[in-house]
């Protein structure tokens, strides 16, 4: 089902509680397991994997604060990794999860990594994760995520319609994030395409970014990341990095996958998924 959680996070000022409203789909019974997306990005953005995934467990996708259908973070919360982390800590609290697992891909996969080094979470696995790169790396990322978003609020919907409409065209639009961009339908694309383009969150999390790096090891909280081979946004190299800050973490490569593999391969995925949320 898809519905709303509504709960209060303390301000960082002091001045009292503020209220954040998250959507999120749920899915399945048994242990739970909680999925974060990433930039720009929505919660539909795991659908060729919930199904999958809740064959086995409790499944929440969540939309970000300021993505998808969660409204925007109220004056006062910065989208920074300190905020967000507590957001989701309370977003927990407020769904009656003790320490789920947590699975997230690119920006969702650092915030996984966070409530990780937190200790509100049972098991991470991380798809791409932000904030293994090189200055450089960091910069080309940021640059091309820019680029999208600005395509993405210029194109009129009939236009990103049409494109949609065709292999050819979901490939102009997605390849960036997708190694088979052709897999994706139509309508996914048109969605996410607008998700992109409507996203309240997008410029001050992409800010709160800039000077982010992920340097602190997880020692008690069993961590998974995966990598496609094809990642042309957070290029797979970043991976070794987490061995070198993670050393016991599983490092798992997604042959012929993309930065959001769920779509390239649903059944890897899931299945690195579930493995690292035993």
């Amino acid at each position: 089902m898809s519905a709303t959680v509504s709960f209060t996070v303390p301000s960082p000022s002091g001045s009292g509680p503020l209220p954040v409203t998250v959507s999120y789909r749920r899915a399945g019974e048994g242990e739970p397991l909680l999925l974060l997306h990433g930039i720009g990005h929505h919660r539909q953005a795991w659908d060729p994997v919930v199904d999958i995934l809740a064959a086995e467990g409790d499944v929440i996708a969540v939309d970000l604060p300021g993505f998808g259908a969660s409204p925007a973070l109220p004056d006062g919360l910065d989208y920074d990794l300190p905020t967000t982390t507590a957001v989701f800590g309370a977003f927990c609290e407020a769904m009656e999860l003790d320490r789920p697992h947590v699975a997230g891909n690119s920006l969702g996969g650092l915030l996984a990594l966070e409530l990780g080094r937190e200790k509100l979470v049972r098991t991470v696995t991380a798809l791409s994760p932000a904030g293994f790169w090189s200055e450089a790396e960091r910069r080309y990322a940021f640059g091309v995520l820019t680029t999208m978003r600005g395509i993405s609020r210029r194109l009129p919907l009939p236009l990103v319609e049409r494109l949609a409409s065709t292999a050819a065209g979901r490939t102009a639009l997605t390849s960036t994030i997708y190694a088979r961009p052709g897999r994706r339908s139509p309508e996914a694309v048109v969605a996410e395409t607008l998700a992109l383009a409507r996203a309240t969150g997008f410029d001050e999390t992409l800010k709160a970014g800039i000077t982010v790096k992920f340097t602190e090891d997880l020692p008690g909280v069993p961590v998974t990341v995966g990598w496609g081979t094809r990642d042309w946004l957070l290029v797979r190299r970043q991976g070794v990095r987490v061995k070198q800050v993670i050393p016991a973490a599983r490092l798992v490569r997604l042959p012929g996958c993309g930065h959001c593999p769920m779509n390239d391969d649903p059944a890897l995925v899931a299945r690195v998924i579930l493995d690292g949320s035993r």
